[in-house]
């Protein structure tokens, strides 16, 4: 077994994933998607993943389904697992393996547990260095190789013996081993069937061995068998060995051709699998006095081995984060990930990096806006199927231009995103919102989270979610259960206030609901308006703080409604 082996890393290729924000929108989704295929083209490399934070909205659905492209993968965490770190591939061992061999492969790999597996690469058990050295100053008796039903196979690897006849491949299941010393009277009263005989070159010896039914003579010393003998013990079935040691050394070593499933721990052994957090294996290592842990796959099957020094300095995640820089609307785990780029167009926020990252970040009405601009400036031509999603993405954050976030650029780069699609844009965009605004089969939970995002201003932690739709009335009927829900998703996000954007696309308005103590008059501040209180509807009677009130123009989150809800609420 090649001694650097056991030192290869299981993932020298590493997967980079592309993601938007938790509640994705379709810009969030069409921008993963299209800036993993940038990077994979401009590497030349597959290891890019384009991901999703969350399940598509019915309009995202519609695009996807427009230009035939799978729904991205679904990440719900980015926690740094054991599938992220380089743990040993240490290669699994057969249970009738020597315990001299198990040594050496130790040595050698400078490793100190050895897996012990099937022909399938099942664990079976592991053996320690300390297991072996238990069984060198353990006393044993003279049966100890046939209680362990030690093969003969590894008598011969042990003793580096020539086998003269025989086969070695039977297991020694009864018998003991005895040095026959004495003269051949003497011995006939020692040897029983079954034996094992360490001997010299003394004919009568090897005879009384053979004629009180020993299974196996050892002749040491590298001495001559004659051909007598070797006749005799071919009839009788008898295993002959030469080795060159000498008696003594013989049978000191011949204890270490022993089976490691003689000794190997098979019971409560503490595994992982390569989806375990590293966070939860942390402790279970640290109160265990082993040093070395078997990682398993999902089925079972073997994979290496993990210690704590692979802990050590290990990498998170590798992540690029699109259309989102802020912690609070990042995928679970960020803060451990290893973030290598952030692609965005909103206010910049707190994420924290452990190294210094591309960042890019303008002031577009779209983050497709700049990944199609990336494209252009890389020189890689954008296909129909990427220019359908960079288009669709852009018409979903500008309203097709009618938001304020939305600039000459931004429609510029649609219109002419459209031409490579050959669409007719604003037919595809009405088709496209009549598919995202239609709400019915949705659950009002579905609804509230399609397009959620937290904010923090000064001591306030608020959240937005906005509903869009073509149809007043529709949007005006589901008011007093969007109410209901938000109280609870303020204890499940943890929020001060919560702020429902009921948008008309076609009247360009929005129709706010804020809900929690102090929402309604924060409104009032931030926009200089008089909303009114919703109607008390709670099982228990008490009131429910809820106000809504009309603001004709404000159809964005990010640039009118936010940025006004942020000033005002830092100064609470």
């Amino acid at each position: 077994m090649p001694k650097n082996k056991t030192l290869i890393p299981h993932n020298t290729e590493r997967e980079v994933l592309v993601t938007g924000h938790r509640n994705p929108d379709t810009d969030s989704i069409c921008a993963a998607i299209a800036y993993a295929n940038l990077k994979n083209k401009i590497t030349g490399s597959s290891k890019y993943i384009p991901c999703r934070a969350g399940e598509p909205s019915r309009e995202t659905a519609f695009v996807l389904d427009y230009f035939e492209v799978p729904e991205p993968r679904l990440i719900t965490t980015v926690k740094t697992q054991v599938s992220d770190i380089e743990y040993r591939q240490t290669p699994g061992v057969n249970k009738n393996m020597s315990l001299k061999k198990a040594w050496t492969i130790m040595n050698e790999g400078n490793v100190v547990t050895l897996p012990v597996v099937t022909k399938r690469n099942a664990l079976e058990g592991v053996i320690t260095i300390g297991d072996i050295a238990k069984s060198y100053f353990n006393v044993y008796d003279s049966q100890i190789i046939s209680k362990a039903h030690t093969q003969f196979s590894n008598i011969q690897e042990t003793l580096e013996a020539t086998v003269v006849t025989g086969d070695v491949k039977r297991f020694c299941t009864e018998g003991k081993v005895l040095i026959a010393a004495a003269n051949p009277e003497m011995m006939s009263y020692y040897i029983e069937k079954h034996d094992i005989v360490l001997l010299g070159n003394r004919a009568e010896n090897q005879l009384s061995a053979m004629d009180n039914g020993a299974d196996c003579i050892i002749i040491c010393e590298g001495a001559d068998v004659s051909p007598t003998i070797k006749a005799l013990a071919e009839q009788n079935g008898m295993i002959i060995m030469v080795t060159s040691y000498d008696a003594y050394t013989a049978a000191r070593l011949i204890n270490q051709s022993m089976p490691i499933n003689y000794f190997m721990t098979e019971d409560d052994i503490i595994t992982f699998t390569e989806d375990d957090f590293v966070d939860d294996i942390h402790d279970i290592m640290a109160n265990k006095r082993h040093r070395d842990f078997p990682v398993l796959s999902k089925d079972g099957t073997y994979l290496g081995m993990i210690s704590r020094r692979n802990l050590l300095g290990n990498h998170g995640k590798q992540v690029i984060l699109v259309d989102h820089n802020e912690a609070g609307q990042a995928v679970e785990g960020i803060e451990s990930a290893d973030i290598l780029e952030i692609i965005d167009h909103h206010k910049i926020g707190a994420v924290q990096t452990m190294s210094p990252v591309y960042f890019r970040n303008q002031p577009l009405g779209c983050c497709s806006t700049i990944i199609t601009m990336m494209y252009r400036e890389s020189g890689v031509e954008i296909d129909r199927t990427t220019a359908g999603l960079l288009m669709s993405a852009i018409i979903s954050d500008t309203l097709l231009f009618r938001s304020p976030t939305c600039t000459p650029k931004d429609e510029k780069t649609a219109r002419e995103l459209a031409e490579i699609v050959g669409v007719d844009i604003e037919k595809y965009a009405f088709d496209m919102f009549s598919a995202g605004s239609n709400l019915k089969g949705k659950t009002i939970k579905e609804i509230f989270y399609q397009d959620f995002k937290h904010f923090k201003a000064g001591k306030v932690d608020f959240g937005v979610s906005q509903v869009t739709s073509l149809n007043k009335e529709e949007l005006e009927s589901m008011k007093d259960k969007l109410e209901d829900f938000a109280l609870e998703a303020m204890k499940i996000e943890g929020i001060d206030m919560s702020f429902i954007m009921l948008t008309n696309i076609l009247e360009r308005s929005t129709d706010l609901l804020a809900i929690g103590a102090g929402a309604g008059p924060l409104v009032n501040n931030a926009f200089a308006v008089e909303s009114v209180r919703r109607p008390a509807r709670s099982e228990d009677g008490k009131v429910l703080d809820a106000w809504s009130v009309e603001l004709p123009g404000v159809v964005s989150r990010k640039k009118q409604l936010v940025p006004q809800l942020t000033l005002f609420a830092e100064q609470l």
